[in-house]
């Protein structure tokens, strides 16, 4: 069991490698700055930041693989069964995860994250394991193709494992990524999004393992040609504007409903880790909305409601 925890560990850092690379070179001007932390209840991580590049304006690419005891709090956030109730467990979580904001409104903000997370009883056996991730997409004006391709390259991937993925996939990215306090507006354009996928006799820990990895190496091929394809177009003040409308919201889904971030505040994550994901400038603007029929429109429809972008 230890080889697949070294093997996950190893293809994160690799993958975090190859994406911050990748980034670079899109962005042709800023580059990654490292912060290597430990935390003290065990294991630890590499905060990878960029900003204030040609094509990046702030974004972040953050790997961890942190360990500890399961605390009530965590119980609750993961909803552990009963028969765990009174077992003194520990716990090991490992992963990437990535925002990028973006200088140019029409260059859209990503996320992506991909962990494996395994749970222990008082001998140390592992009793549970899961996988969970997703890549999703966040424009500020509605490219239609840029949502093909990014939806495209996430459907070929879990086609080569099975077909009923994406569907199922991309629903719980829909599903997710929802500021139900503003009547359902989703945060973008979606992706997908799978949560505690356990090995099974027809899908074993190798099976959910390789998915993981395709998906994390798929990322570059989703959003670097996008980035490419948009980071030169002239954009003015009103698009900034919007621009900052739009990361408002994107600021109140990951305060107020994302789970990794509640549960990195309730397992004392590090923070600044933590809160990398949010934009670093945004208006709050008393109810703002956008004139009817424009491209900002436009962008605020397709977040209201759920789209076949492969239809």
């Amino acid at each position: 069991m230890q080889n697949i925890k070294q093997q996950w560990v190893d293809y994160i850092h690799s993958l975090q490698n190859n994406i911050c690379a990748a980034l670079e070179e899109a962005d042709g001007k800023a580059t990654f700055v490292e912060d290597e932390w430990a935390r003290p209840e065990g294991g630890g991580g590499k905060t990878r930041v960029i900003a204030n590049g040609n094509v990046f304006e702030k974004g972040g690419v953050n790997t961890s693989a942190v360990s500890g005891v399961v605390t009530d709090a965590m119980r609750a956030q993961l909803k552990l069964p009963n028969e765990f109730a009174t077992q003194n467990l520990s716990w090991f979580a490992c992963g990437l995860s990535l925002v990028l904001h973006p200088m140019n409104p029409f260059v859209p903000t990503v996320h992506c994250n991909y962990r494996m997370f395994e749970l222990y009883n008082e001998t140390g056996d592992v009793i549970d394991r899961w996988f969970g991730g997703g890549t999703d997409l966040t424009p500020y004006y509605l490219m239609d193709e840029d949502a093909v391709h990014f939806h495209q390259t996430y459907k070929d991937v879990c086609d080569g494992f099975d077909s009923s993925f994406y569907p199922s996939f991309k629903k719980h990215c829909d599903d997710y990524f929802i500021n139900y306090h503003r009547n359902n507006e989703r945060r973008g354009i979606g992706g997908i999004f799978y949560d505690y996928q356990r090995p099974s006799e027809t899908k074993d820990v190798n099976f959910w393992m390789n998915f993981g990895m395709a998906c994390g190496d798929a990322f570059t091929k989703a959003y670097i040609p996008i980035v490419n394809a948009r980071k030169t177009i002239p954009y003015t003040d009103a698009h900034k504007h919007w621009q900052e409308i739009r990361r408002g919201r994107y600021t109140e889904f990951n305060l107020v409903h994302d789970r990794g971030t509640l549960f990195g505040l309730k397992t004392n994550g590090r923070i600044e880790s933590i809160l990398m994901s949010l934009p670093p400038t945004v208006r709050f603007e008393y109810n703002y909305q956008p004139v009817p029929g424009s491209e900002e429109d436009k962008l605020l429809q397709a977040c209201l409601h759920t789209r076949e972008w492969l239809a």
